[in-house]
């Protein structure tokens, strides 16, 4: 059966998944095969060519979505003002790919502030209507539980926006005796757990613990609301990341397990994990 909700990764491809994804075609062909969806970090650095997303367009299905991160030239580096152009730029690249673009993922510096709400909403709502975002902070006050938090979620409700949840919980717990955690660690953002409930569709990002089977503890609240939110018929999209990436497949294939007690009638999905799992030895 189609996945009822979104699954994916942080990117679609990685020497480690040549063994584990379905055989034959493009990297992002043979992911596609596995998950309908995909984290587009990559725009955050560097705008791919419009010929580029044109390729990208004929190797999904028209159920696969992209989540695109905004370039950084908008978000950390104008913080969101006086960026029209550069937006313009932007869309008209990724504009090949309109139909299959799920929500741009607007991901916030921890320099955004309370203070610049008003250059969020004066962006959001001046953007064009075709577009649905999904706004990531990272700034503390917007974590605190106090006006600052509560004047972003009531504008974010306002206009039916989510606000994405990223659980670093199963990453921080690790011992850093790894160069990949250790990075990781380094990059990721310490923030609580705050879910916003809205008319949009959720969108979690976890970043999981190096070792596999200790995920198991930090999903298990994941599974429970992710099968709630199915049987009610929302389509959350959950993005599954290790701090080796590599790894990546094997924690969407743990997930999938998981979830599969609480919604048997999901298959499996359909990879091949035949090298022995990190943390079984």
């Amino acid at each position: 059966m189609a996945l009822p909700y979104y699954l994916g990764c942080p990117q679609w491809q990685d020497p480690n998944w040549n063994n584990q994804l379905p055989p034959g075609g493009t990297p992002l062909a043979r992911y596609a095969r596995v998950f309908n969806t995909v984290e587009g970090n990559t725009t955050f650095y560097a705008s791919p060519s419009r010929d580029q997303c044109l390729q990208w367009r004929q190797q999904v299905p028209d159920s696969f979505r992209f989540l695109f991160k905004l370039p950084r030239a908008i978000t950390h580096e104008r913080f969101l003002t006086g960026v029209g152009d550069e937006l313009d730029t932007f869309l008209s690249l990724i504009e090949p790919l309109n139909d299959v673009l799920g929500p741009m993922l607007l991901q916030l510096p921890a320099g955004f502030g309370p203070q610049r709400l008003d250059q969020l909403w004066h962006f959001l709502d001046t953007a064009p209507e075709f577009l649905h975002w999904t706004v990531e902070v990272r700034h503390p006050a917007f974590f605190a539980k106090g006006e600052e938090e509560r004047t972003l979620n009531q504008g974010l409700r306002a206009r039916k926006l989510a606000r994405v949840v990223l659980d670093s919980r199963a990453l921080f717990s690790a011992t850093p005796d790894c160069e990949s955690t250790i990075d990781a660690q380094r990059k990721k953002p310490r923030v609580p757990v705050h879910i916003l409930p809205s008319d949009a569709a959720p969108v979690i990002r976890y970043i999981g613990h190096p070792d596999l089977e200790t995920n198991r503890t930090f999903l298990a609240p994941w599974v429970d609301r992710v099968a709630a939110w199915i049987e009610a018929g929302i389509q959350p999209y959950v993005f599954m990341h290790m701090p080796d990436n590599g790894h990546a497949v094997e924690l969407a294939a743990l997930w999938t397990e998981l979830l599969r007690e609480k919604i048997p009638e999901l298959e499996a999905l359909p990879v091949e994990l035949t090298t022995p799992q990190i943390g079984l030895f």
